[in-house]
């Protein structure tokens, strides 16, 4: 392999940059509280300024290297426990207590990164050598659409982020790994696959079952974001509305475990909004953490090298592509670093 295939091969194993990632629940960065995750294979912290504010930076203090995250937040800064060093949300070192006037004080220090706030979850972003600059967040259009109302999921996943991508690409899995559940227990075992191109990505579905089971998916790849969307059609048990929606955001932890975020959505409104919300909570929201489970379990016990022993079929159109997306970012981004260090060379 040459170095720069083992280049793209290292980006695609740890997730392409240039792009906002979800890595947290809103809920999860408490006001006064750093809150610590990891993503892309890089430690972070995360805060809220004294406005409430999302702030985050690398998590490790510039002085001794201790995570910032064991730290506190004082006057909408980061403090470190272990000697009180200050730094404010670009990296940047405001303080040094121990040591008045001390020459650190002003220097950026650590990275910075532009973090933004959405439907209950916190996003961060990715700078990458084409795209530095954080571009504005792109959403879907139902977290800002009123008729539509939410709950949203989080897990963790100790597999490859590309399976869980992969899974979510391949609706042909529902009418096997879900037979048995609350809303995925209809449909055929047999059929062929269809693949549509739309303008911020692509659609893979079923050709002869509709309204059965999970039968589509769209993959939004053409955004600041990439997410998936789907709908689950549902039984008259499951209340008023229409169909199951869910949005769903992979986020890479490194390169053998991933964050899933999943937004279980249904567009009701008055009182038929209020009592699937209760039907939900009290009732179908446990059916949905085993369809997920389903999904989890079989997707930690696939080998690390299972795409090195696949023989794919008709069915797989939506994991090609989704794959050959992800292949040709990492490989532009690659490019576009190592022309950019070539010329700082120069």
């Amino acid at each position: 392999m040459s170095a720069i295939q083992q280049a793209i091969e290292d980006r695609l194993a740890t997730g392409l940059l240039g792009q906002w990632y979800a890595v947290a629940k809103s809920v999860q960065v408490q006001p006064g509280r750093p809150h610590a995750v990891r993503a892309l294979g890089r430690n972070l912290v995360l805060w809220r300024g004294e406005d409430g504010r999302l702030k985050c930076v690398e998590d490790r203090c510039p002085h001794r290297g201790a995570p910032l995250s064991r730290g506190e937040v004082i006057e909408g800064d980061i403090a470190c426990r272990y000697h009180g060093v200050i730094v404010d949300g670009t990296g940047t070192i405001v303080r040094v207590p121990a040591m008045p006037d001390c020459p650190l004080e002003g220097k950026k220090a650590i990275k910075g990164y532009a973090v933004g706030e959405g439907n209950d979850a916190v996003f961060v972003y990715m700078p990458s050598a084409a795209r530095p600059e954080a571009p504005p967040l792109d959403l879907p259009p139902e977290f800002n659409d009123p008729t539509w109302t939410s709950f949203l999921c989080m897990s963790r996943w100790d597999c490859d982020y590309r399976y869980a991508i992969d899974n979510l690409a391949d609706p042909m899995h529902g009418s096997f790994l879900h037979a048995d559940s609350f809303t995925l227990a209809f449909g055929e075992k047999r059929d062929l696959m269809r693949l549509e191109d739309t303008k911020a990505g692509f659609v893979v579905s079923r050709v002869a079952q509709q309204e059965k089971n999970f039968d589509w998916t769209e993959m939004v790849t053409e955004t600041t974001a990439p997410y998936c969307r789907l709908d689950i059609p549902y039984p008259a048990a499951a209340g008023p509305g229409g169909p199951f929606r869910i949005i769903g955001f992979v986020t890479p932890i490194d390169g053998g475990s991933c964050y899933v975020f999943f937004w279980r959505m249904r567009q009701v409104s008055g009182l038929a909004r209020e009592s699937w919300r209760f039907l939900y909570r009290t009732t179908i929201e446990n059916h949905h953490w085993n369809v997920l489970e389903q999904d989890r379990d079989i997707l930690e016990a696939m080998p690390d090298d299972a795409r090195d022993h696949e023989l794919l079929y008709q069915h797989d159109i939506g994991v090609s592509r989704m794959r050959r997306i992800l292949a040709k970012n990492a490989r532009d981004q690659v490019t576009a670093e190592q022309a950019a260090a070539n010329q700082a060379a120069e």
